[in-house]
């Protein structure tokens, strides 16, 4: 014989707790995981009856894995934007324009998408950029990054990292990126 023991139903019911539609969560349901930095969503939307800085929008502000993919999960995808639409994400107090202070002596890091492959890597490259940049995935260069960009455009996408330096090399003979201090 086994030595497991056979709860009844009520007891069962009684000892696990069933969430209530329209109760608040328990305490230990609620916790937050916080990001390194706060993070600014921007969008773009071309007109070229208007200023460039007056067509670019601040959507939201996040600080938490939570409220990223809150928000990520509820905007359009890259590739579901207009021809000449652009998101841009950066460390909040940096606008996404090469005039900031941050940006002003900045480079970046570019890949091109192919317009014929826009609806199978547009979208993956940019979730996975946006991944590694909010989960301080680029290990010592986190304090440089300034945010990621990506372009929609008819000949062809754009996602981008930005820096706050452009002294910032491809060593080959690692296969890796270096910073260059002689610059």
């Amino acid at each position: 014989m086994s030595d497991v023991q056979v709860e009844s139903k009520d007891q069962f019911q009684e000892e696990s707790r069933v969430h209530e539609p329209g109760m608040p969560l328990p305490s230990e349901l609620q916790v937050r995981h916080p990001l390194q930095n706060r993070w600014a969503l921007w969008y773009l939307k071309a007109d070229r009856g208007k200023d460039w800085e007056d067509c670019l929008k601040q959507v939201s502000i996040f600080d938490t894995v939570e409220d990223f993919w809150a928000l990520y999960n509820h905007i359009q995808t890259a590739s579901g934007l207009n021809w000449g639409s652009d998101y841009y994400l950066f460390k909040e107090g940096i606008k996404p324009m090469w005039e900031d202070d941050s940006n002003v002596k900045g480079g970046r890091w570019l890949v091109v998408v192919d317009k014929q492959r826009r609806i199978q890597l547009l979208d993956h490259y940019w979730l996975e950029l946006l991944l590694a940049i909010v989960g301080e995935q680029f290990e010592d260069l986190g304090d440089f990054i300034c945010g990621a960009v990506v372009n929609v455009r008819q000949k062809g996408d754009k996602v981008r990292t930005r820096f706050t330096s452009s002294s910032f090399v491809y060593d080959q003979s690692f296969g890796i990126f270096k910073w260059d201090f002689s610059l």
